[in-house]
């Protein structure tokens, strides 16, 4: 089974949305992208679809915004 992938930028509401993932999913069954530690990746994110964060991509490439932490325009600065 493919894994999940989490975006986040690190802030409050994204760090206690990654728990939660993790607690429900597993840490063995996603991915977690820490979008201000790997800005490499932001491209990768927005191509997927993910528009804020916190987001989950689900292995069949659903794009799940959970609450509300920022934009991708706040998270590129």
């Amino acid at each position: 089974m493919e894994k999940s992938i989490f975006y986040h930028a690190g802030c409050p509401v994204c760090i206690s949305a990654e728990h939660d993932i993790v607690n429900l999913v597993g840490t063995n069954n996603v991915e977690i992208v820490h979008l201000g530690e790997n800005r490499s990746r932001i491209a990768e994110a927005e191509k997927a679809g993910v528009k804020s964060v916190p987001a989950l991509i689900t292995p069949n490439k659903s794009v799940l915004h959970i609450n509300y932490g920022a934009s991708m325009a706040d998270v590129k600065g």
